[in-house]
């Protein structure tokens, strides 16, 4: 599980400053979900090296069920993010970087749910 999220921690980080990029150029929902999606790959390629050893299901069946995983992760982080942006801190005066600390709330929720995604269908070891 450490290794999982540390992996993710880096992911994090490309998810995060990826929006914060592409939030320049494009609206907040649009540059979370491109910022997810540069944040996906980085999180594939760490877990697939360094935090699931050996699973035997086909790389072609990995990367289908990561994305699959990943899609329920999205929607969680779209929520959170966006609940948080557009009414949570909106009704308690929050303005101090808003979208940034509402991004990153998003970022860490799927954390455990993603782990047991990944263990189960993207990185399994068939007996």
């Amino acid at each position: 599980m450490l290794r999982f999220v540390l992996a993710s921690g880096v992911a994090a980080l490309v998810n995060f400053g990826s929006r914060i990029l592409l939030s320049h150029f494009l609206p907040y929902p649009l540059a979370i979900a491109l910022a997810f999606c540069a944040g996906l790959c980085t999180a594939f390629t760490l877990n697939r090296l360094f935090v699931f050893a050996q699973p035997t299901i086909p790389l072609r069946e990995q990367m289908l069920w990561f994305v699959v995983v990943n899609i329920f992760a999205l929607a969680q982080t779209m929520a959170v993010s966006l609940l948080l942006e557009y009414w949570l801190f909106p009704a308690i005066g929050m303005e101090w970087h808003s979208k940034e600390v509402a991004h990153a709330a998003g970022i860490a929720v799927p954390v455990i749910s993603s782990y047991f995604g990944h263990k189960r269908f993207s990185f399994r070891s068939t007996p």
